[in-house]
C-alpha cells in the first residue's frame, strides 16, 4: 500500500467508526513543502475516486482557507480546494441527521453557478462573471475527520478540505445585481447572532477566491465546467453546530437560507 493510500485509509476509517483520528500529517514527514502539498491532494483523490466508483457524482468544489488570518494560524499563504459530491446537497430546511458528520460547524457563503467552461490557463473576473449563470446564498456545514480540529494543510486537504455537507439557498441571483466584495452577512441561532462578515472577507472578494480555483484546477487538468457548484468560501467565522438547533445566514441581496440540525436521538 502506498504512503497516499495508507493516509486515506486512515480518514475513511475516521468517517466510517464515527471516530475521528490523529492528525495526519504525522505521515508527511520527511519530504519536503511542495511534495507534501502534492501527497495531500493525491490523498484526497483517493478518497473521491472510491465514491465515484460507489455511484456518486462530482456537482462541484469547494474553496477553503479563504480568510488570511486562518492562512496565518496555519501557516500557509493560499487557499485549498475540495470536491463536492451529489450526497452532500441538502436542501434547504431539510434536518442533517445527529451524528452523520464528525465535528460539523457551519459557516456562510456565496456559490456560484456556472453555465460555461473555465479552461483558460489563466482567467480575468471578466471571465468568471462570464461563466456565472446565477449566484445563491449558501450554508456550509464542514466536518473534520480529525480529532479537535487539530489540523494544519495537509490535514486539511487531504480530508477533502475539511468537506461535510452544503445547503444552496433558493434564489437565484444575476451577478450584476450584487456588491461581491460589499454584500453584508449575519447568521443568527435562535435569533442570536453567531457570525458575521462581509464579501470581503473572502480574499478581498468571492470572485477572487473563484478565479483562483479556476487557474489551479485548469493546472491540474480538471477544469470547472458548466453546471458546477462553487462555494467560494466563508464571509465570517465558522460556528460549532449543535444538534437541535437551526443557522440562519442572511447574506445581503439574497432570500436567507437555513441549516437545521436534527436532536440527538432520544433528546
Amino acid at each position: 500500500m502506498s504512503r497516499a493510500e495508507s493516509i486515506a485509509a486512515v480518514l475513511r476509517d475516521a468517517q466510517a467508526t464515527r471516530t475521528p483520528c490523529a492528525p495526519v500529517r504525522e505521515h508527511f514527514q520527511g519530504i519536503d513543502e511542495p511534495s507534501q502539498a502534492q501527497l495531500a491532494y493525491a490523498v484526497q483523490q483517493i478518497n473521491v475516486q472510491r465514491e465515484l466508483d460507489a455511484g456518486r457524482r462530482i456537482v462541484g468544489r469547494k474553496i477553503g482557507l479563504t480568510s488570511v488570518a486562518v492562512q496565518k494560524q496555519l501557516g500557509v499563504d493560499r487557499p485549498d480546494f475540495g470536491t463536492l459530491l451529489d450526497d452532500m446537497s441538502i436542501v434547504d430546511g431539510e434536518a442533517i441527521g445527529a451524528g452523520r458528520l464528525l465535528q460539523p460547524k457551519v459557516e456562510a457563503e456565496i456559490a456560484l453557478v456556472l453555465d460555461r467552461d473555465l479552461s483558460h490557463e489563466r482567467h480575468t473576473v471578466a471571465d468568471l462573471v462570464n461563466a456565472t449563470a446565477y449566484a445563491l446564498a449558501a450554508i456550509e456545514v464542514v466536518a473534520s475527520r480529525v480529532a479537535g480540529w487539530n489540523i494544519r494543510f495537509v490535514d486539511t486537504v487531504a480530508d477533502n478540505a475539511s468537506s461535510g455537507l452544503f445547503v444552496l439557498g433558493t434564489q437565484p441571483v444575476p451577478l450584476r445585481r450584487l456588491d461581491l466584495a460589499g454584500v453584508s452577512m449575519r447568521m443568527t441561532r435562535a435569533d442570536e447572532l453567531v457570525s458575521s462578515g462581509r464579501g470581503a472577507a473572502c480574499l478581498g472578494n468571492p470572485l477572487n477566491a473563484a478565479r483562483w480555483l479556476a487557474d489551479t484546477l485548469v493546472r491540474v487538468g480538471t477544469p470547472l465546467r458548466a453546471g458546477d457548484i462553487v462555494l467560494t468560501g466563508a464571509l465570517g467565522p465558522m460556528v460549532q453546530a449543535a444538534a437541535g438547533q437551526t443557522y440562519r445566514a442572511e447574506i445581503e441581496g439574497f432570500a436567507p437560507v437555513h441549516a437545521v440540525f436534527a436532536a440527538e436521538t432520544g433528546a
